[in-house]
């Protein structure tokens, strides 16, 4: 299917406009029961949604002592679309392998909601290029779009400690990689970069030649080309707008996706989508916990704003409502707005009402 909605919808299913969306909001840890705040407000101007909220990571570890609990999986299962806030903290660091951490929790809704497919858009505002740590003439008109494989690779192979080493298995199969090239191709406006190691790595090697069968007997009329990982980092600053999609497999993508955002001048401007075959998806800012700030006020809401969007694009089928809490962003930024991250003074609740004047 080379439509793009067409296979959108068949890959992640169409909401057919419900009367009411069911959204469960996970908070989660540090900054993030903030945002989330900030982000109910938003929700708030844009439709009418059923709210339910659920601990997960640390919160859930204090609670229940696991990261993740099976009620709150069953209530994610059953919702429309999941909004998640961060998860993380130094209190739940422990050099122990059988202490339960927050990132299981994270990891646990992915595989839980069978969500391979991880969409983390890199567009700076144009009213930022001057937060970037590049040159504004080097990232102006960059807009591209990461797309990581995310419940295969080393994260999920076997892992352990054994006679006085530790070893973690990267593992992927076709079937895996195939589903997640169609995800890219798909999303592609011309171009689809295909990351790998290939030179060294036997799935990498596996990758290039699955990626490259999907797109001549799938996708010709999309462009293709093969880069290196280390050569993708370094084009990535060097020369972003020569990328439309970035495809690749889950560490490398959590990594070379970091990278991307700072393109942006903050960690705290890049939204995120992870989608399954069916069900719903889960929706999150890459920014972490950011312990250090929590509480304080300065948290920067504009990237759950912008998962937000992401939720109502592809989770909710409200592409109106998305690109108007989109430009509602923009025309904040435009204006002025400036948190505490990208050199201003804003504090989470005057970005809120920042965005809010313009919904």
């Amino acid at each position: 299917m080379k439509d793009r909605k067409a296979y959108t919808e068949t890959m992640w299913g169409s909401p057919a406009l419900k009367a009411k969306r069911h959204v469960v909001v996970l908070p989660g840890d540090g900054i993030g029961p903030e945002i989330m705040t900030a982000a109910k407000q938003v929700l708030g101007r844009v439709g009418d949604f059923k709210l339910d909220e659920h601990l997960v990571g640390g919160a859930s570890i204090d609670a229940h002592g696991t990261a993740l609990t099976d009620r709150v999986l069953d209530a994610c299962r059953g919702a429309d679309a999941v909004l998640l806030g961060a998860v993380g903290g130094p209190n739940w660091e422990s050099t122990d392998p059988e202490a339960p951490r927050p990132e299981q929790g994270l990891l646990g809704l992915r595989k839980g909601l069978g969500l391979f497919a991880n969409l983390r858009p890199v567009r700076p505002s144009p009213a930022l290029l001057d937060a970037s740590p590049l040159r504004p003439e080097r990232i102006q008109n960059t807009n591209l779009l990461v797309v990581r494989e995310l419940t295969g690779g080393i994260y999920f192979g076997e892992r352990g400690r054994r006679d006085g080493g530790a070893f973690d298995t990267c593992a992927y199969t076709v079937e895996e990689i195939e589903r997640i090239a169609r995800v890219a191709f798909s999303s592609a406006k011309a171009k689809v970069t295909s990351v790998d190691k290939a030179n060294i790595l036997d799935t990498s090697r596996l990758w290039r030649e699955v990626v490259t069968r999907v797109h001549s007997q799938e996708y010709p009329t999309v462009k293709l080309e093969h880069m290196l990982v280390d050569n993708a980092a370094m084009q990535l600053v060097a020369s972003p707008r020569h990328f439309d999609v970035v495809l690749t497999e889950n560490m490398f993508g959590d990594i070379l996706s970091d990278e991307a955002a700072m393109l942006t001048g903050s960690l705290g401007m890049l939204p995120s989508a992870s989608l399954g075959a069916r069900g719903p998806g889960l929706f999150e800012p890459v920014h972490g916990s950011a312990p250090d700030i929590a509480g304080t006020g300065k948290a920067n809401p504009l990237a759950i704003f912008g998962s937000v969007a992401l939720m109502l694009r592809h989770g909710l089928d409200m592409e109106w409502q998305a690109a108007k809490v989109e430009s509602a962003v923009d025309r904040a930024l435009d204006a002025g707005l400036r948190t505490p991250d990208l050199g201003g003074e804003a504090t989470t609740e005057e970005a809120t009402r920042a965005v809010l004047a313009y919904l």
